[in-house]
Formats: C-alpha cells, sequence, structure tokens
C-alpha cells in the first residue's frame, strides 16, 4: 500500500491584480499531486488560472523533521 507524505511547494502568484509569493504544505501521494492540489486550492479561493502559477520547489517533508 502507498503511504501519504507531506510536500513544500513553494512558489508565486503572477496574476495582474493579485502577486503573491506562497509556501504551502499539502498532505499526497506523490509530488505530482500536490501540484494538482495547488491548482485546484488556488483556482477555487483566489479564481488563478493555472498559467498564472509558478512552482519554484517541491520538497517531502520528512517526518520529525521543520521545514
Amino acid at each position: 500500500m502507498s503511504e501519504v507524505k507531506v510536500y513544500v511547494v513553494i512558489g508565486k502568484i503572477t496574476k495582474p491584480n493579485f502577486k503573491t509569493i506562497f509556501r504551502k504544505e499539502i498532505r499526497a501521494l506523490k509530488p505530482e499531486h500536490a501540484l494538482e492540489k495547488i491548482y485546484e486550492i488556488f483556482g477555487s479561493k483566489h479564481r488563478v488560472k493555472r498559467f498564472h502559477i509558478k512552482i519554484l520547489k517541491v520538497e517531502e517533508v520528512r517526518r520529525g523533521e521543520k521545514p
């Protein structure tokens, strides 16, 4: 069975009226699933299209480690 991991996703939003840098912790099976969750969250909460989101880094957080 697969193990759920915690990923830290760092990126920026470059929407014309909304520019910011974000750092979000996401629980997912793979890094690709964490990226999809980021697109889903920002699309629904902030109405940001995928092409306005630039992902800078995705890294796994090890258990017992602080990012």
